[in-house]
């Protein structure tokens, strides 16, 4: 099947006349894009969309969607556009990517939840038990205190009082660190300006930086360079991918932990910056082990 549908095809893939496929998208009820008058319909998601309306019982064998889950990370958004494994993305988050994790609407998810000394798999058990699901390093990313530009005397999180600051979404596993490093600070909500608008990504936190709609956010050390902010780097975190272990075989993920493993992928997050890709590949979590 072709990267993107006409609606032709896409009404005979649902056996439905043309016009319907057009209220579809008027109403939007489909996904779709519109380029040069036309529309067109991404094939990976309508996979998903058709996936998502599945009715009936769970089963192992169910087909999963060709979606990519989870925490957003600029360097894995990069390589998933550039290596051509057809997966789409959907980012809202590492604790939204383990729920449709569990309801089988994604066939791996990018996590980075903090536990103690560990990463990820205490979230993912606790969600999933021993289900067959392996959890992949991507690597060691640096996260601190991105600053607008100009924006000076901030270096800790004791020196946000006051302060306009962009937020994640709840489910963002950064918004959830930032909460418990406030509290270690003597904060609160109510000691800072938080934005009436949460970034959903954390491209979405540096363009809100970078436009002057805040003065800092906690975000990764990787975009500070893209956007032109001033950074205070405060820790290092693994971020990992967690995956069904029957996807990993499948052409999508296998072109994609190639492709990440490749030299073009280094030099970006040479380029990038804040990364460190020594643990790429390594398996820290392998459910259901036979």
């Amino acid at each position: 099947m072709p990267d993107y549908l006409t609606t032709r095809e896409l009404a005979d893939l649902l056996r439905i006349g043309e016009r319907k496929v057009y209220d579809l998208a008027a109403n939007g009820e489909v996904p779709c894009v519109r380029a040069v008058g036309k529309l067109l319909f991404p094939q990976a998601e309508i996979t998903a969309w058709l996936s998502a309306s599945r009715s009936g019982p769970e089963t192992a064998d169910q087909p999963l969607p060709p979606i990519l889950a989870g925490s957003h990370d600029p360097l894995l958004d990069w390589a998933l556009r550039e290596s051509g494994s057809g997966l789409a993305s959907y980012y809202d988050g590492s604790f939204d990517g383990i729920e449709r994790l569990a309801r089988r609407e994604a066939q791996a998810a990018g996590l980075h939840i903090r536990e103690g000394d560990d990463w990820n798999r205490g979230a993912l058990r606790a969600k999933l038990g021993e289900a067959p699901l392996v959890l992949v390093e991507i690597a060691r990313r640096q996260r601190g205190l991105l600053l607008a530009p100009g924006v000076t005397g901030i270096e800790s999180f004791a020196d946000l009082k006051g302060r306009r600051v962009v937020l994640r979404q709840d489910n963002a596993a950064s918004q959830r660190e930032f909460d418990t490093r406030l509290t270690e600070a003597g904060l609160t909500s109510a000691d800072i300006a938080p934005l009436d608008t949460r970034a959903r990504t954390e491209e979405e936190l540096a363009i809100a930086l970078h436009d002057g709609k805040a003065e800092a956010g906690f975000g990764l050390g990787a975009l500070s360079g893209l956007y032109g902010l001033g950074f205070t780097p405060l820790t290092e975190e693994r971020f990992d991918l967690a995956l069904w272990r029957r996807a990993w075989f499948e052409p999508p993920l296998q072109k994609l932990m190639a492709f990440l493993a490749s030299p073009a992928c280094a030099d970006r997050a040479s380029e990038l910056g804040g990364y460190n890709l020594a643990g790429l590949g390594t398996v820290h979590h392998n459910g259901a082990r036979a």
